[in-house]
């Protein structure tokens, strides 16, 4: 290696302390040394927000900074809840830069060709590495917008070649407000675009663990711009799903949703439609878009840390052992290895694969969205030869 390279591109720290002014200090006082050039967090949404977001400014004076709230968080130590991880970017090793993107339902083709035209302008002036083949994206959206597939269809286009990935901002289940962050303020109906120019081997990817597909239900019913499906096989939603995996409409929870996910099949390949709720009406509320006349089949979840075990094993083939993993996973599947009793041995995984992240409301993949999914990038070494 080359001695002018840092041996660790990318560090990362946590805080578990409630008080934001504290929780800020402590991440600025771990990255002390090596003094990173960007900092990407994902912190939870039980923290005052515009307390944590103003210390977080006055603390990362002068250092790049995005991040979004969460529905739970994936720190050094494995998951965390109510605190605040974080990842600090060696400028040696990465040139990062974000754009803020509001009111993201107004996001257009010349607007997301103007983005990225940005971000690679800003990247390229760092001189870290070539563009091409040495750059991924990750979005950082409002998880309760209802506008990722447009937005990142739109993205996907203006970003040609590069691989992108990224999560929706959560609020640890509330369903209520999501922020991401950007220039010193968190916000809502916002995203944040990201562009990592690095000289890291990396490998951007998505994995679930859906399998043994079941009966079939056709949306009857549905209200595309809320994401709410009012009919399933011309019958209540919430009735007809609950019959389908029998149980009673009154035990519809999120046991339920993270246990019996429904999919849409599209080509040989099955994409999960979590359900967000059950309305009074017992029509349903959904996290990705929902259409009249799409077919929604039943699911049952494979065995989890085999899934993620074996998709790990492929990356460490394809690039080494990775000496970060950004990782996005939904909070469903959270929920599911508790529900499995196998949340301590996935957060050791976590943990033993040095994963950082959060619990999303959505995951993204190459443009599409997606639900109860493991979605990241995988960074390895350096590549042979430098640049």
């Amino acid at each position: 290696m080359n001695p002018d390279q840092p041996l660790l591109p990318a560090t990362t720290a946590a805080s578990y302390s409630a008080d934001p002014h504290r929780a800020s200090q402590e991440l600025r006082e771990a990255f002390r040394d090596p003094e990173p050039g960007f900092v990407l967090f994902f912190c939870s949404a039980e923290y005052d927000l515009e307390v944590l977001g103003a210390a977080l400014q006055r603390d990362f004076a002068g250092i790049g900074l995005a991040g979004c709230t969460t529905a739970g968080e994936i720190t050094p130590q494995g998951y965390g809840q109510g605190c605040i991880t974080a990842i600090g970017f060696d400028a040696r090793a990465f040139a990062v830069e974000n754009e803020l993107v509001e009111e993201i339902g107004r996001f257009s083709l010349t607007d997301a060709q103007a983005v990225v035209e940005n971000l690679t302008a800003g990247c390229r002036a760092r001189n870290v590495a070539p563009i091409k083949g040495h750059s991924f994206a990750l979005t950082l959206l409002d998880g309760l917008s209802s506008q990722e597939e447009l937005f990142l269809v739109t993205l996907n286009s203006a970003l040609g070649s590069i691989p992108n990935f990224g999560g929706s901002a959560g609020d640890d289940i509330h369903l209520a407000n999501t922020h991401v962050y950007c220039d010193g303020h968190f916000r809502t109906d916002s995203a944040v675009v990201l562009l990592f120019n690095t000289r890291c081997e990396f490998e951007v990817f998505s994995t679930h663990h859906m399998q043994d597909p079941g009966e079939k239900m056709v949306v009857t019913g549905a209200d595309p711009d809320s994401r709410t499906v009012t009919e399933l096989n011309a019958e209540p939603a919430a009735q007809e799903y609950a019959r389908v995996i029998g149980v009673p409409v009154s035990s519809l929870d999120y046991r339920a949703f993270a246990l019996n996910p429904v999919a849409v099949r599209i080509s040989d390949d099955y994409y999960v439609r979590s359900i967000q709720r059950v309305n009074p009406d017992l029509s349903m509320t959904f996290y990705c878009a929902v259409e009249k006349g799409i077919v929604l089949t039943a699911m049952r979840p494979g065995p989890m840390l085999p899934d993620l075990e074996a998709e790990f094993a492929r990356i460490e083939q394809s690039i080494g052992v990775p000496q970060l993993v950004i990782g996005c996973d939904c909070f469903l599947r959270r929920l599911e290895a508790r529900y499995s009793g196998l949340h301590d041995a996935t957060s050791e995984f976590l943990r033993a694969h040095r994963v950082i992240g959060f619990n999303t409301y959505g995951e993204q993949f190459n443009g599409m969205h997606l639900n109860q999914t493991f979605t990241g990038v995988a960074i390895g070494g350096y590549r042979h030869g430098g640049r």
